[in-house]
């Protein structure tokens, strides 16, 4: 059996190791555009900004250590240029000695990956512009920071890698502005958890213009479709990826949505002796069953492996992609895992939504840190997706919550999830617990709750009574328009005063508070009460941002 593999890096380089694993027999040869059959990409703003020191750190894999360790023929700087699928050859192109010549498979693997998305802007070739997607593009990104010194910097683009670039950026010294069409950073996010996100970006000295976009790159100047002009010695595209599927499409295999390969769910092209791997392909969205387009590296390596054992002759399927993901910002740490409420309306799912704010380890250790989490599952329970954003013990929640999707779990089986817990690394009942209580709590309707994007549209309405429990020094500190204040440790003694001819909003910082003295005054015979989830602190996150992008 001979079995061509095209491109490395995650895919395709899992894909040829574990081929190898699997059978002995076969005659395995990798071929990469590149000099490089596997880095790490994700690896690369690091590099740049130097907490990566040495550069060899970022190959995961070298030619020399593929051939010698797995017997795979690896054939860098050298592109596929045609697949011939009636005979079974494709056409080589030799980049370093311009030789040209045919090989014939039995079965081809495809990862040829993504490639940077790059619209015809005036200047966007110009010399100080550079996209991040290979280990060449890191070191001229590098060699310009180093030879030409600039002091000002614009990244393009707010998703994880260009807001990673703006924290190495400003690591290095640059005075760094990032430019986004979209209302918000980081689209995995819904709008209230980004503006959390946003708010740290601005504390920690970057410039943020959202809700634009750059039309022009002329005269070491970003030009927005504002009309503002940013000064711009170094300018990042992190504009985001398209499938590099450009070889497919002209064998005439058949594609999906955004140019993506279609395939089977044993990774099969339309031609079954064609596989195809990683962010080239369309794949299923384990939460809600539409075909979809998630370029992550964790996905990749799995299909790379799961194309390796079909190929060998065992039947092993990939289930799709929820698309977990996890980003440092900074000192913070952004995660999300499932669909987000974005989605899950567009597609016209119901859901329902809750927050909650849980210290990363028990509070009285030394070093505790809040965490926000965003929990969302359908009508009947089922986690359907989270977000978490904080700045220890983060990761390891949002992987809980990727397990309790993949599993199908509910809510309520995150309430009795037994996690490991000691007070340097947790509390006793754990951030995903509590989340499990909250979500579970408004889905038997303990408290009826209603939302941070809902509030304004009741100010100054005589059917509502806004009801603030914390205490005096947070209420000083910022609260809503005509809210009564009685702070939750003098609530007992003063509910009395609460009418029962209104509908009762109760606000404390986080929607505990307010939960307790919801739960109390259901117990007094008030029938319309309704806590504010996420508390003041989600409300004002979000609409203290609405309210900049709109000035």
């Amino acid at each position: 059996m001979k079995v061509l593999i095209i491109g490395g890096v995650a895919g395709g380089a899992s894909a040829a190791a574990r081929l190898r694993r699997v059978t002995e027999e076969a005659e395995i040869i990798m071929f990469e555009r590149g000099e490089h059959i596997s880095f790490a990409n994700c690896g690369l703003p690091y590099y740049i900004g130097g907490t990566i020191k040495e550069r060899e750190n970022l190959l995961v894999q070298t030619v020399e250590g593929m051939e010698g360790r797995f017997g795979i023929d690896v054939r860098v700087k050298s592109e596929i240029t045609k697949i011939d699928r009636e005979n079974k050859k494709v056409h080589v192109k030799n980049w370093g000695t311009n030789e040209q010549y045919e090989e014939s498979y039995d079965y081809l693997i495809l990862s040829p990956g993504a490639k940077p998305i790059k619209f015809p802007i005036p200047g966007i070739d110009s010399e100080h512009i550079f996209s991040l997607r290979s280990l060449e593009d890191t070191d001229n990104i590098t060699d310009f920071i180093e030879t030409e010194k600039p002091k000002k910097a614009v990244v393009v683009g707010g998703g994880f890698i260009g807001l990673e670039m703006v924290e190495n950026l400003i690591d290095r010294g640059l005075d760094t502005s990032l430019v986004e069409a979209l209302d918000q950073v980081m689209p995995p996010l819904d709008y209230e958890m980004a503006a959390i996100v946003q708010k740290h970006l601005k504390d920690k000295g970057a410039k943020l213009y959202l809700s634009d976009k750059a039309i022009s790159f002329e005269n070491q100047k970003v030009t927005l479709d504002s009309k503002k002009e940013l000064d711009a010695d170094l300018v990042i595209l992190s504009i985001g990826v398209a499938p590099e599927s450009d070889l497919a499409k002209e064998t005439g295999l058949g594609l999906g949505q955004r140019g993506t390969i279609k395939v089977n769910k044993y990774l099969q092209t339309s031609d079954p002796s064609i596989y195809a791997v990683g962010d080239v392909i369309e794949v299923e969205d384990l939460v809600n069953k539409a075909p979809t387009f998630i370029p992550l590296a964790g996905p990749a390596n799995r299909q790379g492996r799961i194309a390796a054992n079909n190929v060998g002759g065992q039947r092993e399927v990939y289930h799709g992609s929820q698309g977990t993901s996890i980003a440092k910002v900074f000192d913070y740490t952004v995660a999300a895992t499932g669909n987000s409420e974005k989605v899950l309306k567009k597609l016209g799912i119901k859901y329902c939504t809750s927050y909650t704010n849980s210290a990363s380890h028990a509070g009285y250790f030394p070093g505790a840190i809040p965490m926000t989490v965003k929990t969302i599952c359908d009508l009947k329970g089922k986690v359907l997706g989270a977000q978490i954003v904080g700045q220890k013990g983060v990761d390891k929640r949002i992987d809980v919550f990727a397990t309790s999707i993949k599993a199908g779990m509910n809510v309520e089986d995150l309430e009795q999830l037994e996690l490991a817990y000691a007070p340097p690394y947790s509390t006793a009942k754990d951030p995903v617990n509590v989340a499990g209580f909250v979500a579970n709590n408004t889905l038997k309707g303990d408290m009826d709750i209603i939302h941070w994007h809902e509030i304004d549209s009741i100010l100054g309405s005589e059917r509502y009574l806004i009801v603030d429990v914390r205490t005096k020094e947070e209420f000083d500190n910022g609260h809503i328009e005509n809210s009564v204040h009685i702070p939750i440790d003098e609530f007992r003694d003063n509910w009395q005063q609460i009418p029962k001819d209104k509908e009762i909003i109760l606000i404390c910082q986080t929607g505990l508070r307010s939960y307790l003295a919801g739960r109390l005054l259901a117990q007094k015979g008030y029938s319309d009460v309704k806590n504010l989830s996420g508390g003041y602190y989600i409300y004002n996150m979000a609409t203290t941002e609405k309210k900049e992008l709109s000035s």
